[in-house]
């Protein structure tokens, strides 16, 4: 078998091995292909290990010998689905490999938000502490999270993991998703219900055709006034312009996002200039441990497929 993993740039910086792939063939290692790149050579695979590249019906119909690809994320709206099944390429992605990761992220930007431990250090080491005639100097409002509410859109396994930390802070938790799992215990609601009760709205959902651009000046103004937005999901999922809005008009208090509709960030990205708003560059799946456990997912898929009983299929 023929292998080639395409952005294997993202996946390590010289951490972790793909040494394992060699068993089950001859690998190649390309750091950071382009789309270009790849359709000039994608007919020399049978496996492909892709993260965001776009693989799309015309660079499948130069893909003669392709018969699996292997996304390296839980999200795989980069790849054409239906195109895949009418060839029959098996395509398997990397499911709740990030749950801990994005879900310790997500709170994160919520305690620097409350606690503004990023704005306090910023303080004492521009000289506040230093010039101040208290010991306990009180230059900016922060809260205590126990008692706030937070709104989770989405509860798939991040979802259900951002809702564990949450209680052990003592908020309120309700959840808006389009299936209802009769055998939980939370308190699901309906969209607007969840805005309007919210003090914080995180968003845990897959993009697609139909939730694309879901965040926009409508929904942002069904919040209460000076809520919390994170989006660690997908950056389609939220209507940029509207957000940089909410933010400028103040509607929203702050806003975390690690995720953009253009990635990387485009330089005239409205975001970027926004008020109180954190940035992070798609890096809450990063740390090493949730890397390692991706890579042993995607050799457990392979080893599936080869055998005849492919784990995490997609199609």
């Amino acid at each position: 078998m023929k292998m080639l993993i395409t952005e294997a740039q993202v996946l390590s910086n010289g951490d972790i091995s793909f040494k394992d792939f060699e068993k089950y063939g001859e690998l190649t290692v390309e750091q950071n292909l382009s789309y270009d790149e790849l359709k000039n050579v994608i007919h020399n695979y049978d496996a492909l290990f892709c993260n965001k590249l776009n693989i799309d019906k015309p660079l499948l119909d130069a893909a003669k010998n392709l018969k699996y690809i292997g996304e390296c994320a839980t999200g795989y709206n980069n790849i054409d689905i239906n195109e895949c099944k009418r060839r029959g390429i098996t395509v398997c992605n990397a499911g709740s490999y990030s749950t801990n990761a994005v879900a310790q992220q997500t709170f994160a930007y919520i305690l620097n938000h409350f606690s503004k431990v990023s704005f306090y250090d910023a303080f004492v080491k521009n000289n506040g502490w230093i010039n101040s005639p208290v010991f306990s100097p009180v230059v900016t409002c922060t809260d205590e999270l126990a008692g706030k509410t937070l709104g989770i859109v989405g509860y798939g396994s991040i979802g259900r993991a951002v809702e564990r930390i949450a209680k052990a802070f003592l908020m309120n938790v309700i959840v808006y998703t389009r299936t209802i799992y009769d055998e939980s215990e939370a308190d699901f609601v309906s969209l607007d219900e969840l805005l309007s009760r919210s003090d914080i709205v995180s968003l845990h959902l897959p993009l697609t055709n139909d939730n694309a651009g879901m965040f926009c000046k409508e929904t942002f103004s069904k919040m209460k006034d000076g809520a919390y937005f994170i989006n660690t999901a997908r950056g389609g999922l939220v209507n940029e312009p509207d957000l940089a809005e909410a933010l400028i008009s103040g509607k929203l208090s702050g806003a975390a996002v690690d995720v953009l509709t253009k990635e990387p960030m485009d330089k005239n990205c409205v975001l970027k200039t926004a008020p109180n708003i954190t940035i992070t560059p798609h890096s809450a799946w990063v740390p090493y441990s949730t890397r390692k456990r991706l890579i042993g997912i995607i050799l457990e898929n392979l080893d599936g497929f080869i055998n005849g009983t492919p784990k995490n299929k997609i199609v």
